[in-house]
């Protein structure tokens, strides 16, 4: 049988989507050798790819690189340093390709711009200036954007824009509201990290909290925490919480996200001091949820959890398979034994994919 083909606007030189001419089950087995190669042994504990009916028009967030190219402005994806457009990207959502569409031909030529990146409705050109013109913000573009489901637009200043496109200062919001909410009623800013299939993300947080199972009294640690989606599953069992995140938009919406739950701004390594204060007086269960970056676990982070935090469970959603294996012995060798592995199609189309550890203290013989 021949593999499929991928719906129109998906060009042949695109590098984004390195599954979109395989079938759905083809794609799953590959995701699954990779774990089972990266996450050898513990490959008996891993399950079937979790996926969903949504396989294309999903992505609602985007972070596309920008040329001027033959009078017009042009955004997609490089290869080899040459700007691959991709107007009608069909992974995108409609709302993000129209974004795109309305927002092209308001923009002045001689804008250093560098990135667009469109989180839902809102949207960010990052420029590689100090300062920049705005006078093309017209009420025509604003008007344009609101149409096609934009609700903000921020100019981001930051001349060194390149492998990092975003710096601390240099924001300037030329329209809209600076935070915007989805269908689930959380806050989000122009930055804030957000799963892209909320459907498969509610699934992985029903695992989550079904493994913690955290109740009255209990003292849930939430690193990583982002924007609080999961800080609000654990505040919804009566459980006491602290969240920790790095990032201070995600945190601020995680104040208003997650109300009640105690929220620290940093490192996770460098708030372990305060973390074990808010622990000492806690009387019920210490359950601890993780989600980190590809980088996974800070190392005082992971010696803390495996040795000192009297932690009963943990529940660990990685999207690094590698960085997964090495914190999993670490934890193992602290007395945590591993029960369950389920792998999630977070990103349908690419090869990318986030797994959900579960792990429990055990006694001591």
């Amino acid at each position: 049988m021949a593999p499929p083909s991928p719906p129109s606007g998906c060009p042949l030189p695109c590098p984004g989507c390195a599954h979109r001419h395989l079938p759905l089950e083809e794609s799953r087995a590959r995701k699954l050798r990779f774990l089972t190669d990266r996450l050898g042994r513990w490959r008996h504990l891993l399950e079937e790819v979790r996926t969903t009916p949504q396989r294309w028009a999903y992505r609602d967030r985007s972070l596309l690189s920008a040329r001027y190219l033959e009078g017009h402005w042009r955004f997609g994806l490089l290869r080899r340093d040459e700007l691959v457009p991709i107007p009608d990207c069909p992974v995108h959502t409609p709302r993000v390709n129209q974004l795109l569409a309305r927002l092209a031909p308001h923009l002045p030529p001689a804008l250093p711009l560098a990135f667009v990146a469109i989180n839902a409705a809102q949207v960010v050109l990052v420029v590689k200036a100090q300062q920049a013109p705005t006078e093309w913000c017209t009420p025509q573009l604003t008007q344009a954007l609101a149409a096609a489901g934009g609700e903000a637009l921020w100019l981001h200043l930051f001349p060194a824009a390149g492998v990092h496109p975003f710096a601390k200062n240099g924001w300037q919001l030329l329209w809209g509201e600076p935070h915007s909410y989805d269908t689930d009623g959380l806050r989000y800013g122009p930055t804030a990290f957000r799963q892209l299939i909320p459907s498969l993300y509610d699934e992985a947080l029903t695992e989550a909290t079904r493994f913690l199972a955290p109740a009255s009294g209990d003292a849930v640690v939430d690193l990583y925490c982002g924007s609080g989606s999961s800080l609000r599953r654990w505040l919804a069992r009566d459980a006491q919480c602290i969240g920790i995140e790095v990032g201070a938009e995600a945190l601020a919406c995680a104040a208003e996200n997650a109300p009640g739950a105690t929220l620290l701004r940093g490192t996770c390594a460098h708030r372990l001091p305060q973390l074990r204060s808010w622990l000492a007086p806690q009387q019920g269960r210490r359950l601890l949820y993780l989600n980190p970056p590809r980088t996974g676990l800070e190392p005082a982070v992971a010696t803390w959890a495996a040795q000192a935090a009297g932690v009963e469970r943990i529940a660990y959603l990685s999207c690094s398979p590698a960085t997964l294996a090495r914190d999993l012995d670490l934890l193992e060798r602290g007395g945590f034994q591993l029960e369950r592995l389920i792998p999630f199609d977070f990103f349908p189309q690419t090869y990318h994919v986030e797994t959900l550890a579960l792990l429990r203290l055990t006694p001591p013989a």
